[in-house]
């Protein structure tokens, strides 16, 4: 029956979650993804017959990946083939310095006290029982809590056990200010302050309890054998083994509500799909700004533009290295970090000196061997304002930030030689028209001042029967929060089912007076 049937509005990785735990609780889904290939932001580009990945390449949290697994009977290991890196991230400066942080803290804290000294090493381990508190804190009170809610829930949620390392989670200082406190050395404030840009934020802006960030990236990172967008082919070929339907190139053009509740949706071609629920598994600025109907716009907050999260300019193919000895992640940071964010966030202009981060996808160990001799995929990304959808930046400016990444690589060492037959570059203008109504932004809504995280949509609208899933709703932007967006809303309907069905129900006595069907 139509009314049984539940829609999902996007295949990302949210959306493919709740289709497997729905489908799983024997549900009839509908998966409706206007891309060629389920993913969402889990996307790939083609590079000489090669697949690079160009969305998300950082995996961590691990044990909440194997907790969606199981909530739906199955392994994470039976599906995906993990390797954790030893070396978390490889950063470098333009004077030559270099830093390794290693999943081993101490090995992080020795190569601290070559870096810069023994005393910010010391500053540096108890940086990260501090971390480690904060993720504490907000793990289960907030992160994989049903709702935002609001610091008195919060609270309530934590105890009386809790309060006081909720107490030190510093969400009224920024973060820059909290890692002035924790360092003396400049480049370990500038380097743990790129914290802020996971969540497509400023570090001058941020909260300071975005620090637990570094705790998530110690409990391991890792790489998927075959690339990221293995785990949303996983999570689909779930759903579908359960009964799930998964339609690519279909596009929803409107979310339909009728008598004040969800009823299904449109498609571009006219087709209409009735259902008794609707998932909306895309950044919630499409439904504000009527872009799937004038009947939804009220399901989400509507936000100024300026308050968009970080948008991205990005190169992948494959290139030729030689010089620096790349890890899987390194990062090359520029001379005035202040600066890059006023250009970002002030200005709305790409930087004039930008930090490059590149994902060197054929390297794994950190010893700088490349996988494939002269031919290595690669992602390089630059931060970027999120106007695409009001014409920037202009490709003078896109060309200009190019010859600027390119001798930035240069002055630290890097020489890259791009193969430029297999390059791709996707601009603001490009996120935006594959994610329509963000202008390109990759993260929702900034995460700016310590009511930001409030202010994400829950799963639940003001609509009956449409719910909201993806990086732009609680608990917000990255990888594994994405994910356990889509689990809370799948959570979230089945307990809204459960409690219609007991409601709608012709009442029955039976021994103990419990009302059954």
């Amino acid at each position: 029956m139509a009314n049984d049937r539940v829609v999902i509005v996007g295949a990302g990785i949210g959306g493919l979650v709740a289709a497997a735990v729905l489908a799983h609780e024997g549900v009839s889904v509908t998966v409706l993804e206007q891309s060629a290939r389920v993913g969402g932001k889990l996307r790939t580009l083609q590079a000489g017959g090669r697949e690079v990945d160009a969305g998300p390449t950082v995996f961590t949290l691990r044990p909440w990946f194997e907790q969606m697994f199981a909530r739906v009977g199955e392994s994470l290991d039976a599906h995906l083939t993990l390797e954790r890196l030893g070396v978390l991230a490889r950063h470098a400066w333009p004077d030559g310095s270099r830093l390794d942080l290693h999943a081993d803290p101490q090995a992080t804290a020795a190569a601290i006290t070559t870096f810069s000294n023994a005393d910010e090493a010391g500053r540096y381990l108890r940086f990260c029982e501090r971390s480690e508190r904060i993720f504490r804190a907000l793990e289960q009170s907030f992160m994989r809590a049903p709702q935002p809610g609001n610091p008195l829930s919060l609270m309530a949620r934590t105890g009386l056990r809790g309060m006081p390392d909720l107490l030190g989670i510093s969400p009224f200082n920024r973060l820059m200010q909290e890692l002035q406190r924790e360092f003396t050395d400049p480049r370990l404030i500038q380097l743990f302050g790129r914290y802020a840009t996971y969540c497509g934020s400023s570090p001058w802006l941020a909260p300071g309890t975005l620090m637990l960030v570094a705790h998530a990236e110690r409990i391991g990172v890792s790489t998927i054998a075959g690339g990221m967008h293995r785990l949303a082919s996983a999570m689909a070929d779930i759903a579908r083994n359960r009964g799930a339907t998964v339609r690519c190139q279909a596009t929803v053009s409107r979310i339909l509500v009728e008598r004040n509740r969800v009823a299904g949706v449109q498609l571009d071609d006219g087709e209409r799909i009735d259902a008794g629920m609707v998932l909306f598994n895309g950044d919630v600025s499409a439904l504000a700004q009527g872009l799937l109907g004038e009947s939804v716009v009220r399901a989400a907050p509507r936000f100024d533009a300026r308050r968009r999260s970080l948008s991205a300019l990005t190169w992948t193919g494959l290139a030729a290295i030689s010089g620096f000895p790349l890890a899987h992640h390194t990062v090359f940071f520029s001379d005035d970090y202040d600066a890059e964010f006023r250009d970002l966030f002030d200005k709305r202009r790409l930087p004039q000196a930008p930090t490059v981060y590149v994902c060197a996808q054929d390297r794994l160990d950190g010893s700088g061997a490349a996988g494939s001799e002269g031919a290595e995929r690669l992602l390089c990304l630059v931060n970027a304002p999120a106007i695409g959808d009001a014409g920037g930046p202009p490709d003078e400016e896109i060309a200009r930030c190019e010859r600027t990444m390119l001798a930035h690589l240069r002055r630290c060492g890097l020489g890259l030689r791009w193969n430029l037959s297999t390059v791709t570059r996707t601009s603001p203008a490009d996120f935006n028209a594959l994610f329509p109504g963000t202008g390109g932004a990759l993260y929702g809504m900034a995460t700016h001042g310590w009511q930001a995280s409030f202010q994400r949509p829950g799963a639940q609208t003001a609509i009956p029967g449409l719910y909201l899933a993806g990086g732009s709703a609680h608990p917000g932007p990255g990888l594994p929060m994405a994910a356990t967006s889509g689990l809370i809303a799948a959570e979230t309907m089945l307990a809204k089912r459960s409690r219609t069905s007991i409601s709608t129900s012709r009442p029955a006595g039976t021994r103990g007076g419990t009302s059954t069907r």
